[in-house]
């Protein structure tokens, strides 16, 4: 998941800091969890909807834990690629909609591509919100708790 939060930080003057289970000013808290969760968006098991986030001041991100949940080239045909689907959600909890132009990473339905990159818009968007890295800006740490690791497999290189 570090590499889906280090995309938005190479191009925004984001940082993020683990925080176990304490509360921050500012957070995201990221949950695997299924069917109805008590946030008024519940998922609908395998298929469908795999993951939501809510914008900002919310923070929260939630992944469909009865999802098929992989890395690397085995998501290519047998699940979703947890680092692709996380960094398009963290984007949505930095304050991201959805885009229409086409390969951007904030475009409304997932792609897979086995490389993990943002596209000129999605760039255009963070620097909007948060200005480029250079920049030096008010609060721009966020924090995170409870990052269960369960439900995917890691591809051995």
């Amino acid at each position: 998941m570090i590499k889906a939060f280090e995309i938005w930080m190479k191009h925004a003057p984001l940082r993020f800091q683990y925080v176990g289970n304490s509360r921050a000013v500012t957070d995201m808290d990221v949950k695997f969890v299924s069917k109805d969760h008590n946030d008024g968006t519940p998922f609908d098991g395998p298929g469908g909807f795999n993951a939501h986030a809510f914008l900002p001041p919310w923070g929260q991100i939630h992944f469909d834990d009865d999802e098929t949940w992989l890395t690397g080239p085995s998501a290519a045909n047998s699940g979703l690629d947890l680092y692709i689907v996380a960094a398009h959600e963290f984007g949505h909890a930095l304050g991201l909609s959805h885009s229409n132009v086409p390969g951007s990473l904030m475009g409304a339905f997932y792609v897979y591509s086995p490389s993990l990159k943002l596209h000129s818009d999605d760039i255009a968007g963070i620097q909007h919100l948060y200005g480029k890295p250079s920049q030096k800006r008010r609060s721009a740490w966020w924090f995170l708790r409870k990052l269960p690791y369960r439900h995917f497999t890691l591809d051995q290189p």
